[in-house]
This record gives C-alpha cells, structure tokens and sequence, in this order.
C-alpha cells in the first residue's frame, strides 16, 4: 500500500508540469508505464503557440482556433487557454528551457508559423520543442524530494469509492502493476490525476509512441466518466514513409516555412484542394494526401523543401535533416516520401476548466482530456499548450481543497485468476484491432465500415474480458483492454455523427450542420 496526496499516471508535459507545480506542497507519486523521459509529449517537434509578439493578439489566436475546430470549440476554454498562454511559455523559460533565439526580433525568440495560423506565434527549441521541455522538467522531476517517480509501473484500474460501497468517497486511487516486479500494488490518494496521453497505437500508423493506449480514457470510461468527441481523431498528414523510420514526424513547421507537397511526377497538388494549399489546417492536408494516393494508386507523396538554403534547412530543422540523411535522403536537395499517421485524440474525458472530471477526486489533463479547445479539429502546436495551462489549473485547485477522511483501501485480489497459458490471443488480437481500425475508421469513413469495425470490437471485448477474468494482469492484456475499449467509443461516436465535420469525414454524411454539437457519451454504470 502506498499512500500519497496526489497521484499522477503519465509522464508526459502535462504529468511533469503538474507535479513540479504541486511537490513544493504536496506529497505526489509519478507513475509511469515506460521511463520517465518517454511520452509523446517528448516527440513533438514543432513548438508551443502562444501570443507573445506585439503584432500578435488573444483574439486573432482565439479566432484560429475556433476556425480550425470547425465549429465545435468550447469558447471559453478556448479563450482561457489562450489568455494563459504567456505565463506558461514564462513558466517554461523560469524553469530552464531554452528556446530558439532571435537576435532581430523584439521578443528575442524565432517564432514560426504553422498550418491554421494567421500569425507567426510558434515559440519552438529548433525542430525537437518536446523533447527539450521534457528533458529539462525531468531533470527537476527527478531531483525534487516530494515527488516519488515509479517507472515501468501501469495503471490497471480506478478506486473509486462505488468499488467499496462508498460512493459518497469519488475517486481513491489506483491499483499498478509493477511490470518488472509482476505484482499489483495499491495507490491511496486524496486526488488522482489521468495524464496518460491519447490513443494513437489503435491505429496500425501513428506517429505516437508505443505508451499512446488510450489508458486514461478507459479508465475513467469505467469509473463512471462521461467522455466526448472521440471520432475526432487527427491524423498528421506528414509522417516519414520509409521501411526503417517507424512512426516519424516530418514537422508542421516544415510547411509553415515554405514546404511544397508535390506527386511522384513533381506536380504541387495541394492549391487544387484548399486556397490555403499547404498551410491549410491538417484535417484538410490529410484528406487531400489520402484523396491522391487514392486516386492515383500511389503509396506517398513528397514534402519539398530543397527551394530553401542548405544553412536554412540545417540550422531549423537539424533533427529532421540527420534522420533523413540516416536513411539517404538529403532534405536540401531530395523531396520527403510521407503519408498521413494517426497523431491526436482530440476527444476525451470531459472536464472543466479546473481540469476536474465528474468523478470527485479526479482531474484529467493533456491528450487525456477533453477540455472544449480542439472541438473537431486541433489546431497545430495548441496541445502542449494546453498541457501547460491545465495542469496550472489543476494544480491552482488541489492545493485550494482540503480533503477529508479517506477509507482503508481493499488490496488487488488475484486469488481466483492463474498465469496465462498463451500470449498469443493478446498479440494476434492487438494486431486485428489496429488494422481493421485503419482499414475502416480512418481518415474517410462511412456507414457499413463503421458497422464492420463496431461488430469486430464486440467480438474482442467479449474474448478479453473473458481472458482479463481468468487470468493474472500483465501489461500487455492491459493495454490491449484499454485500446478496444477506446476503438468502441470512437466507433460509437462516429456512428451518432451524422454530418462530415473537423477530422470525421462520412461519405454517407458528407454535408455539414447548420448546428455544431458535441458527441457526448455516457457510460451505463461505473465497473
């Protein structure tokens, strides 16, 4: 049993900040299914989009938003992450990020302009923001004597207090495996925060890391959470087409600078599509890719940057240029092969704007989360942003409760469950759900492929709550229960959208709305 004030599950920018903010008043536990530095928050290159030049406005970053989000943005989330956006880039810089400089700028840092954007308002670390802002709040992370980091340890469910016939207690903890260790432990907490990242390894390509399993969403699903807005999911139109690159991002930013996509023959093909052409918002640039290969029978298309200076290319891009250079393609001279990847769930578990779920007890931020700012499309470098902003709000509210009694907590019991006999069902099963996901709820959807995928994820539900029944945890039945609960409810949202809007696109719907409304779901009881 270990018992802590706050336990956070995830690592990521949102899981760090949090606990930075918290650890100078409050016992907290990070738990962490891989290492502590692993996340997809530490993938993300192109940067943080704030409103720090004096050009800039809250309104107009407010408005491309809401643009993006085709509709169904949450205004005051909105505008309340965006308001709060300074002080999170200031948090960062206090902390010890150091950002690109600008010598010939006001503001004294390089700002770069991004798909949807009217403004340069990208504050980045060359072409690896992500991992430069992990690597500095996990330095601080590890060193703070308040916070106990627990890596390679996976959440396996909620406590919640309907568990122990207390429902009046919300939420109390967690039960972990410790993967090394092959034994569960329990977590006691007066609060519990999901900031476990979104769900992109349903999908058979994403540009996410292998930790992207839908964990936090599952969760809280069956702890009784009301989530929205699952069938939003985006996908990057620009992830490295090559056998030995898995799961690559080839920046936004690329294209904010001047990118070209182009065919096979060299043809530009995006202007044809939106007049925004290449720094259309991604949903577009990923349909117009996916319309192309379609039509023309090809397996990518290319990003062409060799317009632009070698010095240019190396000094912006330094990571992205030794990568493709790794696998012999010289970005100063050779277009990039890509092909649009899973990248974010903008749905998730429904908040407010204090990060609070319906479960008290429970706080839910990042990818996890769905707090009304990306409605039906996120717009580019607005996730770590929110990340940031969140887990400021979060933090703001835990340190203001004053919790009460917490009951004595029941120990995981296994007693009735044996080892499993073959891993194979788990295996052969994970590889069926992401490729039928891909195959029939992907970028272009409709009627009979959602009802196809939807009668598969009843069929798997089904063979794993039997197998999660029988037989001892481990982290891969975890993460594959978790993922095909997510693949049933961005299926079973998909199903209630009747229009094409944002990143869901219905060729039996292809018309939009008079009237934007969220996709809510709720679950029938807690489990």
């Amino acid at each position: 049993m270990h018992n802590f004030d706050v336990l956070i599950l995830g690592s990521g920018l949102a899981g760090q900040s949090l606990a930075l903010r918290l650890a100078d008043h409050r016992r907290v536990a990070l738990v962490t299914k891989s290492a502590l530095e692993d996340s997809a928050s530490g993938w993300a290159q192109g940067g943080i989009a704030a409103v720090l030049d004096s050009t800039d406005t809250i309104d107009a970053h407010v408005a491309d938003t809401l643009t993006a989000g085709a509709g169904l943005c949450n205004p005051a989330a909105t505008r309340f992450v965006v308001e709060h956006g300074r002080a999170a880039i200031d948090w960062l810089i206090e902390e010890g990020v150091h950002f690109t400089r600008d010598e010939t700028s006001t503001l004294g840092y390089h700002l770069t302009r991004e798909g949807g954007h009217s403004q340069r308002r990208v504050i980045h670390v060359a072409d690896a923001t992500g991992s430069a802002v992990q690597e500095t709040l996990t330095q601080k992370v590890r060193r703070h004597p308040n916070i106990s980091v627990f890596e390679r340890h996976i959440a396996i469910d909620l406590i919640t207090g309907a568990k122990i016939k207390k429902p009046q207690h919300g939420c109390l903890g967690a039960y972990v495996l410790d993967i090394d260790g092959d034994r569960v432990l329990t977590f006691a907490a007066a609060q519990t925060v999901l900031a476990t990242g979104g769900a992109g390894k349903v999908y058979l390509y994403t540009t996410n890391p292998d930790t992207a399993t839908g964990d936090g969403i599952a969760m809280a699903w069956r702890a009784g959470c009301r989530v929205a807005n699952m069938e939003f999911v985006q996908f990057h139109p620009t992830c490295l087409y090559h056998p030995q690159a898995k799961s690559y991002l080839i920046s936004e930013a690329m294209r904010g600078e001047g990118g070209i996509l182009r065919l096979p023959d060299g043809t530009r093909f995006m202007p044809s599509h939106d007049p925004r052409a290449e720094l259309a918002p991604r949903d577009v640039v990923a349909r117009a890719i996916d319309f192309e290969m379609k039509k023309r029978g090809i397996d990518c298309v290319f990003l062409d940057m060799s317009h632009k200076s070698a010095e240019f290319l190396i000094e912006h891009f330094p990571n992205i240029h030794a990568r493709c250079l790794e696998l012999g393609i010289d970005i100063t001279r050779d277009p990039i092969p890509v092909v649009p990847a899973a990248h974010y769930t903008c749905g998730g578990v429904i908040t407010d704007l204090s990060a609070k779920s319906d479960l008290p007890g429970l706080y839910v931020v990042g990818e996890t989360a769905c707090t009304g700012l990306h409605g039906a499309n996120r717009l580019a470098s607005n996730s770590l942003l929110e990340c940031l902003v969140f887990s400021e709000a979060a933090a703001k509210d835990i340190l203001a409760s004053h919790p009460g009694q917490r009951p004595k907590l029941p120990h995981w019991d296994e007693s009735r469950v044996t080892d499993a006999d073959e891993a194979i069902v788990i295996s052969h099963n994970w590889d069926e759900l992401r490729r039928f996901m891909w195959d029939y709820v992907g970028i272009v959807r409709t009627n009979k492929r959602l009802e196809r995928a939807q009668h598969r994820i009843r069929l798997l539900e089904r063979e794993i709550d039997e197998y999660y029944a029988n037989f001892r945890v481990s982290n891969d039945l975890i993460e594959l229960r978790n993922l095909v609960l997510t693949a049933h409810l961005i299926v079973s949202c998909a199903q209630r959208r009747r229009e094409s809007r944002g990143l869901h696109f219905s060729r039996d719907y292809p018309q939009l709305l008079p009237r934007a409304r969220e996709t809510r779901l709720k679950p029938p009881r807690p489990r």
